[in-house]
């Protein structure tokens, strides 16, 4: 775990020099005094929303294994999704299943399945919005190259996840093998966290669950890109709409390589690599770069903070229960 966080941090450092390396910080404090603050309170407002879409999207993909109230649903994912932007190397995906596990007495490998059905569906989402960009804008080759591949991958993991609910023993007999090779003591304990892992996809196969957590993806991402949208517009960036789908799907890619807490750097090189397709100057860019990270992270801490004192969350504890 020491070696994850401290090469995520080195990281970091190198995406934060190439982020400001060749910058007139003065031309960075002219672009903020230039911006048109009535756009930033909406864009404020579609980052909360798409909380709210995750928080309830989330309870329907757990609904198979437990239910929460919705208040109860949405503190723990507040707080879950500050802890991911607090621990360091992307640690904090596990604060979500830690949480669900001390309200609901749910297997903690269940809950982690819950999280990774959701980030199948991110992945799906976002590669079937990038599809449509491509009738749009013209993008570079390697996006499109990478994102075939990511699409293919992730239908892959899809069809491999209906297939262990639905075929559950006979998916499972290809696993057999290698779970017998270790000591009795933790051949039993994988074979029950992979059971309990399984269960958290139970969603899967459930058309009507299935329906409803496809169509919420698709509107807390269309939410993300209404709010790059209107920061656009408070810096005065005369951009087409899908220069917003492009920025999202190249700023997700950046924020899923494990870097410090925040994403620092590897969120602003990926809004000046993307916004620099659209000839975008780089001081512009990380103008942009700065603000929409202080407005998307500011809404994720201030939400976590208000619903932290509601959690027994500590991080002792979250050590323990998380370490491999």
């Amino acid at each position: 775990m020491k070696k994850k966080v401290i090469l995520g941090l080195a990281l970091s450092a190198l995406l934060v020099y190439l982020s400001v390396r060749g910058i007139q910080f003065q031309g960075v404090a002219d672009a903020f005094k230039a911006v048109r603050s009535g756009y930033l309170f909406p864009a404020l407002f579609m980052l909360l929303l798409m909380q709210v879409f995750r928080s309830f999207r989330w309870g329907l993909i757990l609904r198979p294994i437990a239910r929460l109230d919705p208040l109860p649903l949405f503190s723990v994912t507040s707080v879950g999704f500050l802890a991911i932007i607090a621990i360091p190397a992307r640690l904090g995906e596990l604060a979500r299943p830690y949480l669900i596990r001390q309200r609901c007495g749910v297997p903690m490998s269940s809950a982690l399945g819950t999280v990774f059905v959701e980030r199948v569906f991110d992945c799906l989402t976002v590669l079937m919005i990038a599809a449509f960009a491509v009738f749009f804008t013209e993008l570079p080759p390697w996006l499109i190259r990478s994102s075939i591949l990511f699409l293919v991958i992730t239908l892959a993991v899809f069809v491999c996840m209906i297939l262990l609910i639905v075929k559950r023993e006979a998916s499972l007999a290809v696993l057999t093998p290698l779970i017998g090779k270790l000591p009795p003591r933790y051949g039993g304990a994988a074979n029950r966290l992979i059971h309990h892992f399984i269960q958290g996809f139970g969603m899967v196969v459930d058309p009507a669950l299935l329906a409803s957590v496809a169509g919420l993806s698709l509107l807390t991402w269309l939410v993300y890109v209404l709010a790059i949208h209107l920061t656009f517009l408070a810096f005065g960036f005369q951009l087409p709409f899908s220069a917003s789908f492009v920025l999202m799907i190249i700023l997700i890619i950046g924020i899923a390589i494990p870097t410090a807490p925040g994403f620092v750097g590897s969120w602003h090189y990926a809004c000046i690599l993307g916004l620099g397709l659209f000839g975008v100057p780089k001081t512009e860019a990380l103008s942009f770069a700065i603000l929409f990270h202080f407005l998307s992270i500011g809404v994720v801490i201030a939400l976590g903070l208000i619903f932290l004192p509601f959690n027994r969350f500590s991080l002792s504890d979250f050590r323990r229960e998380t370490a491999p």
